[in-house]
């Protein structure tokens, strides 16, 4: 049975887009060896799913669309610039949420349950931290060379975006392209709270 990798999350809008690129660019300019998101690809992750059998997609879609009917529509902000695991060791480069945080873990909490029992998910022992991710250091020694960067960067501004529907998202990695994944709308639900 065909699957399809598969995660929920929201579209931060071409403004934080453009000023999450430009940061990157800056960033780069380190040297470290990092595999930045693609611009196009920047979004706000709610759940990570993983693959799922494509059968299961409609029910995934029809959760996210009665959990969306519940909430309303919310600025998110992004703001501040940290790391996985901490400052101090950046594996993972993110964007902090600041306006909007508890919507998007409200949200969260909402869907959890509901794509638990439908067997589409499985639960993270970490809580729940909306962010969105901006690269990821290959090496150590790449970490190293950006750990001095991130105190400097407490306040930077990604900008402001409406959030007014929640995305269903495939992700397909095709080998050999060396430009990551390519993410795909398998669904849309309004947030209509």
């Amino acid at each position: 049975m065909p699957r399809t990798r598969t995660f929920i999350g929201v579209d931060v809008g071409p403004d934080i887009r453009g000023r999450a690129a430009a940061l990157q660019q800056s960033l780069a300019a380190s040297g470290a060896d990092v595999k930045w998101t693609e611009p196009h690809n920047l979004h706000v992750t709610l759940l990570f799913l993983g693959e799922v059998d494509d059968r299961e997609l409609v029910d995934i879609c029809r959760l996210v669309s009665v959990a969306a009917g519940r909430e309303p529509a919310f600025p998110l902000r992004v703001s501040g610039v940290g790391a996985f695991p901490t400052p101090r060791r950046p594996k993972i480069l993110w964007g902090g949420i600041t306006d909007g945080a508890d919507n998007l873990q409200r949200f969260h909490a909402a869907l959890e349950q509901p794509l638990f029992d439908l067997g589409a998910y499985r639960r993270e022992e970490r809580a729940y931290t909306p962010h969105l991710t901006l690269g990821r250091a290959k090496a150590d020694e790449d970490a190293n060379a950006l750990a001095p960067l991130l105190p400097k960067l407490l306040a930077w501004d990604g900008g402001r975006t409406q959030v007014d529907e929640v995305l269903v998202y495939s992700s397909d990695f095709e080998t050999g392209r060396g430009r990551g994944p390519t993410y795909t709308v398998v669904g849309r639900a309004e947030l209509s709270g």
